[in-house]
This record gives C-alpha cells, structure tokens and sequence, in this order.
C-alpha cells in the first residue's frame, strides 16, 4: 500500500449558508490524501498503474466550483467520485478549509475532514 497526498490546492469558491457568501465567495484550500497499491506502478513507471493525481486535482476544482451551503457536502462529494471514478483507491481523507471565514471573530480558517474506504 502506499500514498498519494495533494496539498494545498487553493481555490476560490461560493460555499456556505449565507447569502454573502453566495455573492462574493472566498478563498478555499483542499487537501487530499488516497491510499492505493502502488506496487505495479512503482515497477512499471508508467501513469496508468497509479492513481493520476492530475485526476484528483481536476475532481477537486470541479467540485468545489458547484455551490453548497456545508463543506461536509463538498467534501463527501469529491470524496464520492474519488471512488467512482478511481478504482484503485481503497481509502481516501479530504480535507476542505475555509480561510477567513464570516464568523464574527479573527479566525484563520476552518477545516472539515472527512474520509472514505472501500
């Protein structure tokens, strides 16, 4: 088994419940980690017997352009296609951050972290 992180993606996006948030949006950083076997690639070299982390990014920035009021939803859906269109995969975490969100105080960011496994 091995694993495949993406850092740090950052984004700008409309989530959350309020109505400015909808209107104006905010920056977003997601972090993903997949577990896979990455025995035959490692031998191989070659991108078909890995999971493409150009695929993760693009599941990512295309999820997180669809508006939802919660980034639990937002993380259960990448976390969903990951596993739908990535069978290598056998186990995946994803975390969704807020960065400067409208709480009323100095607050840098909030995470949610959800995982997956088959």
């Amino acid at each position: 088994m091995g694993i495949i992180k993406v850092k740090n993606i950052k984004l700008y996006a409309f989530h959350g419940c309020l109505d400015e948030e909808a209107a104006i949006g905010s920056p977003y950083r997601v972090d993903v980690k997949v577990k896979a076997d990455l025995k035959k690639s490692a031998k191989t070299d070659q991108l078909k017997d890995t999971v493409d982390y150009v695929h993760l990014n693009l599941i990512v920035k295309e999820e997180m352009a669809i508006r939802s009021k919660l980034l639990e939803e937002v993380a259960q859906r990448i976390l969903n296609r990951f596993f739908r269109e990535i069978p290598m995969i056998q186990k995946a975490t994803v975390g969704v951050s807020k960065i400067n969100p409208p709480i009323g105080g100095n607050v840098e960011e909030v995470v949610i972290v959800l995982s997956k496994k088959r």
